[in-house]
């Protein structure tokens, strides 16, 4: 081969070696972009599971909230029905003492709904970092055994 003034060659030495490099880079990258892939996933999973159970939450107050309702109206119909003083009063009392029964009840329900739904999504978010780094841990180290 004639060389003419100003010309280079790579030798076939270099360019394996450059070839190799990036083809090992370019699998890290998929390695990393696959880890990250399925830890949005994971999260979108987490997102609509805690979406799933923030709805049940609402529904049983939307339940409770009705029931609650339907007692008022109950007990405005037994005021209207009372004949003296003295059943108001006992309407009055019944009332109260039924309805802080079941608002406690209700508050208990709804709060350990919502405390074991947070439990849940707090084991299953540490669940998905957890994965997440083992596979972007993983993706690192085979990307350095390449080299």
């Amino acid at each position: 081969m004639i060389k003419t003034p100003g010309s280079y060659e790579i030798p076939n030495e270099m360019r394996d070696f450059a070839e190799k490099s990036v083809e090992q880079a370019r699998k890290a990258f998929d390695g990393f972009i696959s880890a990250a892939s399925k830890a949005a996933n994971a999260a979108e999973t987490q997102a609509h599971a805690a979406q799933t159970s923030s709805r049940e939450v609402a529904q049983k107050a939307i339940s409770y909230t009705e029931q609650n309702i339907a007692a008022s109206f109950d007990f405005a119909q037994k005021v209207v029905r009372a004949k003296s003083l003295q059943d108001l009063m006992q309407v009055q009392a019944e009332f109260v003492k039924t309805q802080a029964e079941a608002l406690q009840s209700q508050l208990q329900d709804v709060s350990s709904a919502v405390q074991s739904n947070v439990q849940k999504a707090a084991a299953d978010a540490k669940a998905t970092v957890e994965k997440a780094t083992a596979e972007v841990t993983k993706a690192a180290t085979e990307a350095t055994r390449r080299k």
